[in-house]
């Protein structure tokens, strides 16, 4: 059946790899919000409707995704690839979920060269930003019993929840809450130590590549190749970086080039990552962006590819099952830090407020598939601009 999950050593279960590529195509091309919408977005569509993964071991791959440097969704994404088709899954559902956005960015690329701006999108946003905050929380009302299923674990994911609201590294509280709980359940000695030891994240040697004063294919390659290598963390550590790298040291883009860059990632369905594709078209047209998409992807699909064989091993051993128990309640209490940080942006008037309400109750009550509401927020937002601009041309003229 394709519906089961296939247990440790049994071959994975058979899905088309056709099945993949138009489930992954679909998300990315619907899938707003940032990491934690995309996440939401698939746990809905390979948990609930198709009934690939159970809660716990998305819990699981989850944790793993946010142990390894990357973008956590698309990482997700080659982990299901993985856990469907092995490595003809892990590639096809990879690149499924990036190419759309990849697409995207290059025609807001090639817009910018031309005409030296981004469109006007911010009532796109206006109408997709209260429907994914809808698709995260329905996430979390799901994944928060299966994660903390007990009061201890109710209260760690409490003061995860805190620290990474004050500050704390994203790593740091994910590792803290995981050995915690392995300590607090009494399985961490000697004989542990091994199947521990396999939870490092893998930390990527960095890359030294001298890189020409003028941008350069691969340069392009190279620069970007090092940021997916070693980045943990959201959109704003990656502008972190893009700044060190491209403004400050190389001098390849200005201030204001680079925050157009994010924008376009931001705007764009898909990983945010895809501001890569943006700034590669930018510095070297076409094969720029090819370049520098592949160079800040590649590592995902390496990182996967290693860490993704032992998962099921480090649940069968005690200690490290108590470890991503730990990891698995930090990891929902992440996503609702960022989801509180979501609702400040995406709730901003009465309209979006209705519109989230709306969105939350078709699908809690009557679980519309979340791709068909985006798509109807979306035009919702471009309904709110015609007539806001048709106001705007009514007020100036009089009428």
């Amino acid at each position: 059946m394709a519906g089961v999950e296939p247990t440790q050593g049994e071959p994975p279960a058979t899905t088309s790899l056709g099945e993949i590529a138009r489930l992954f195509l679909r998300l990315g091309a619907t899938a707003f919000g940032g990491p934690a919408g995309h996440i939401a977005m698939m746990r809905d569509e390979v948990v609930r409707r198709r009934a690939w993964l159970t809660e716990e071991r998305f819990l699981d791959l989850l944790s793993a995704t946010n142990l390894i440097p990357g973008p956590n969704s698309t990482e997700l994404a080659i982990h299901i690839g993985w856990g469907r088709r092995r490595w003809a899954g892990l590639v096809v559902a990879g690149v499924s979920f990036i190419v759309p956005a990849v697409l995207l960015t290059s025609v807001l690329g090639w817009a910018y060269v031309r005409f030296g701006a981004l469109p006007e999108t911010s009532w796109l946003l206006w109408g997709i930003k209260p429907v994914i905050l809808a698709v995260v929380v329905q996430a979390l009302l799901t994944l928060a019993p299966a994660a903390a299923r007990t009061w201890p674990l109710r209260w760690l994911g409490v003061a995860a929840a805190a620290g990474n609201a004050l500050g704390v590294h994203e790593l740091i509280v994910l590792f803290g809450a995981g050995m915690l709980w392995a300590v607090s359940r009494g399985v961490v000695g000697r004989r542990a130590q091994g199947p521990l030891i396999q939870l490092v994240p893998i930390v990527p040697i960095a890359v030294g590549a001298s890189v020409a004063s003028l941008p350069t294919l691969s340069g392009l390659f190279w620069v970007f190749f090092k940021i997916g290598s070693v980045l943990f963390g959201s959109g704003y550590v990656l502008l972190a970086f893009l700044r060190a790298d491209l403004v400050e040291r190389l001098h390849w883009l200005t201030e204001p080039q680079l925050i157009d860059a994010v924008a376009a990632g931001q705007i764009t369905p898909g990983p945010v990552f895809t501001t890569a594709t943006f700034i590669g078209y930018v510095l070297g047209g076409p094969p720029g962006a090819l370049v520098a998409t592949a160079g800040i992807f590649l590592p995902a699909f390496v990182f996967v590819a290693l860490s993704g064989p032992l998962v099921p091993r480090l649940r069968a051993s005690p200690a490290t099952a108590a470890f991503l128990d730990g990891v698995n309640v930090a990891s929902v209490a992440l996503m609702v830090v960022v989801t509180a940080e979501l609702g400040r942006t995406a709730i901003v008037d009465v309209g979006s407020a209705i519109l989230g309400i709306v969105s939350a109750v078709l699908l809690l009550r009557f679980k519309v598939n979340s791709t068909w509401l985006i798509l109807g927020a979306a035009a919702v937002g471009l309904g709110a601009h015609g007539l806001g601009a048709a106001h705007d041309i009514v007020g100036h003229r009089g009428w």
